[in-house]
């Protein structure tokens, strides 16, 4: 689990302003008892996924099939149908390797396909390919560009090559994974793409890699069951009304999510999809920016210490004093570096977070962290869970469906448009 806090002040002390504080408990009351009535009553789906199995035999299974068979396996899917997976991978090459090699490339780019033709073995290659509509161009081109990779340089049955996850309903993604008879893995109906990683989506590639499918709906479903029962504490409800508090009343516009470890790299590419796609309608929603630290206070941190002050900061820090290489003493003094001599890149990365923080909270930002303390399934679920009933929470405030998407359906439909256009 997770533990979030805003520095050396309470949050109340922060909101420096009588109106404010009085907007933001406002908000938070209408943010908790919207939480409560969602795990209560509404049961997501999202949220519901983490606390029921019927779903485990079938990612299990088809895990299996691809681990006793080979060595590789590409996943085809773009936005929630692999941002999610790559979130939840990234800790894998933490570990022993139990699973196999997992390559997401989720953007259409002819340069990395070549590169991926090129140096993987087709006979130890599977391909899961996962739209929820069945109708995703980018997946459904890669899709046929992998068959013809493979039909003509591998001896096993071409079906066993591949498999699939798509909604249970005619689409032209089921109908070619009918045709070729691999294994289908049903999509719920109801759940979106971008909220999917803790179904079938995100869980086939995550046991697949050797990772614990139980240990992330175990960490999500303890944070589901804290904000059903105490929502007014949890970082998912003081994060929406604080943000929705500064939109409204400091002219917030953007929110950045900034993590100190690299393995949560994805996680923020994951969430800017959440975020944008789940709130950005009707004219309104803020803008999420993602930043990994310390490489990004070498890029980024100059506009958001002395830019505008439109941002809403939240730091995801893993404690890591003591971690890493030591360096060596004396090395460090004989080059005038008396300041890291014995330290460790752990303890150099720690003071780095700390510091950014101090130096934007002197300039009056109210800087919420996050502090997970391992890298594991049970952390990375638990923040997964975190942000999507955030998100959730954020839209009831703001007044918007998180759930739909109609500009991205125009432009999907003007995509196959223009491509049939084509001479």
């Amino acid at each position: 689990m997770f533990t979030m806090d805003f520095g050396d002040r309470p949050l109340e002390d922060l909101l420096d302003d009588a109106g404010l504080r009085h907007a933001f408990d406002k908000n938070r009351e209408k943010a908790s008892a919207y939480a409560r009535a969602l795990a209560m009553d509404a049961l997501p789906p999202f949220a519901r996924r983490t606390g029921e199995d019927q779903d485990h035999a079938a990612i299990e299974a088809l895990a299996h099939e691809i681990q006793r068979g080979f060595k590789e396996l590409v996943v085809l899917g773009t936005g929630g149908s692999s941002l999610g997976a790559q979130a939840a991978l990234a800790i894998a090459r933490y570990r022993p390797s139990t699973g196999v090699t997992v390559h997401t490339p989720d953007s259409l780019c002819p340069f990395e396909m070549d590169r991926l033709f090129a140096t993987l073995d087709p006979s130890e290659t599977h391909v899961l390919s996962i739209s929820k509509s069945g109708t995703t161009a980018e997946t459904l081109a890669q899709l046929l560009a992998f068959r013809a990779w493979l039909e003509p340089q591998t001896k096993r049955p071409l079906k066993d090559h591949f498999s699939f996850i798509t909604e249970p309903k005619p689409s032209a993604l089921r109908a070619y994974g009918e045709a070729l008879g691999s294994h289908i893995v049903e999509h719920p109906m109801d759940v979106g793409g971008r909220f999917s990683v803790l179904t079938t989506v995100g869980m086939v590639p995550v046991a697949a890699a050797g990772l614990s499918v139980e240990g992330f709906r175990h960490g999500a479903h303890e944070v589901y069951k804290a904000v059903g029962s105490v929502p007014e504490t949890t970082a998912a409800v003081i994060g929406a009304a604080l943000t929705h508090t500064l939109a409204e009343h400091r002219g917030v516009t953007q929110v950045l999510l900034m993590a100190y470890a690299d393995a949560l790299r994805a996680f923020t590419r994951w969430h800017g999809q959440l975020w944008a796609e789940s709130l950005g309608k009707d004219g309104k929603g803020t803008t999420p920016i993602r930043a990994v630290g310390p490489v990004d206070q070498h890029s980024q941190l100059q506009l958001f210490l002395d830019g505008p002050d439109d941002k809403f900061s939240t730091f995801i820090v893993v404690p890591s004093y003591g971690k890493g290489p030591r360096l060596d003493p004396k090395a460090a003094r004989d080059n005038g570096l008396d300041y890291m001599a014995g330290r460790t890149i752990g303890d150099t990365v720690t003071c780095q977070a700390r510091a950014t923080q101090d130096a934007l909270r002197a300039r009056g930002r109210i800087i919420r962290q996050l502090t997970i303390n391992a890298l594991d399934e049970e952390n990375i679920g638990a923040l997964f869970m975190s942000f999507m009933l955030e998100t959730v929470v954020m839209a009831h405030l703001m007044g918007v469906d998180a759930f739909d998407q109609p500009a991205v359906e125009e432009s999907k439909i003007l995509t196959r448009k223009y491509l049939a256009e084509l001479e």
